[in-house]
């Protein structure tokens, strides 16, 4: 798939889901509330509704697509894990954790509102999260609804994002710097764990068979990863006006980083290594040109500058 095509896909689902997030997030209360606190949802709105690529509800959708289904059942499902995105970065940008005034090239939430609405917004952004994918418009099939929850749970949590965020904070502190394994480790459940679950969500809902599931499994872990690489060398090598956070934050905190460990060179030469695993991976998945989407993606992931 050429880039413009993909960039088009990539556009055409954010704009799907955005549509999602808008019916999910709006300020009349819905059936079984009582009231939706005006600060509390303009506080969730700026920060959910603030554009970003919406490379993980992608990554649900085009797998899905990639299966065979198109109906509004991934997009939900990636509208929840965007409610899971958007929540770590609020809480991840807050002064007790990374300390970030910028994200997205705007004031971050505690910023532009105070931290105890930025701590609320995140909380209930985790929860909405649950209570979509748990709707049975989301999926008629209650087993495939649970799955998705306990998947969910277990790539947000403690296996995943939020026990890597505290090895990540543990590493700011560490008596020696982290080794290769350990960074691998702790990327794999702070970023990756979110990533990977995006592209078996896509493979669960589409009825994936057992072996192509295996294998999609294998090519989200490998993006995940180069996700975080890409990343971690844009922070080095990036400015703050192309990325709108601040860059050059990684050195300076001591992060456990695999340029940290190997040096720039030594990071692209893994980034490169990780997309090429994420190919193979898709070739055992034996989707053919269907997974023409989720190779740009790998690609654009390794690519992209912001």
């Amino acid at each position: 798939m050429e880039l413009s095509a993909f960039r088009a896909r990539l556009a055409e689902t954010a704009q799907a889901v955005e549509r999602e997030l808008e019916g999910l997030l709006g300020f009349e209360a819905q059936p079984g509330e009582s009231v939706r606190p005006k600060r509390l949802i303009e506080a969730i709105r700026y920060a959910t509704l603030a554009g970003g690529k919406r490379l993980r509800p992608f990554l649900v959708v085009e797998t899905a697509r990639a299966l065979g289904r198109t109906d509004r059942g991934p997009r939900r499902v990636g509208a929840a894990i965007e409610c899971v995105h958007a929540y770590s970065l609020i809480h991840d940008d807050l002064p007790a954790m990374d300390d970030d005034d910028l994200r997205r090239g705007r004031p971050t939430a505690h910023r532009a509102f105070d931290e105890a609405t930025a701590i609320l917004a995140g909380d209930a952004l985790q929860t909405l999260a649950f209570e979509i994918l748990a709707d049975p418009r989301t999926d008629p099939d209650a087993e495939i609804r649970v799955t998705l929850s306990a998947g969910l749970a277990r790539a947000a949590g403690l296996a995943g994002m939020v026990g890597g965020q505290m090895l990540d904070i543990e590493a700011e502190t560490a008596p020696a710097p982290f080794s290769r394994e350990e960074i691998v480790g702790l990327q794999a459940m702070k970023t990756g764990a979110l990533l990977r679950f995006s592209v078996e969500a896509g493979a669960r809902l589409a009825g994936a068979s057992p072996a192509s599931g295996a294998a999609l499994s294998s090519y989200g872990r490998a993006v995940g990863a180069a996700f975080q690489v890409a990343d971690d060398l844009l922070d080095a090598e990036g400015d703050t006006a192309t990325l709108g956070k601040r860059a050059g934050k990684d050195a300076g905190r001591r992060k456990a980083t695999l340029v940290a460990a190997l040096g720039l060179d030594g990071a692209r030469r893994e980034l490169a290594r990780l997309i090429d695993e994420a190919g193979a991976a898709l070739d055992a998945a034996g989707l053919g040109a269907s997974a023409d989407g989720l190779r740009a993606a790998a690609a654009f992931v390794a690519a992209r500058n912001s």
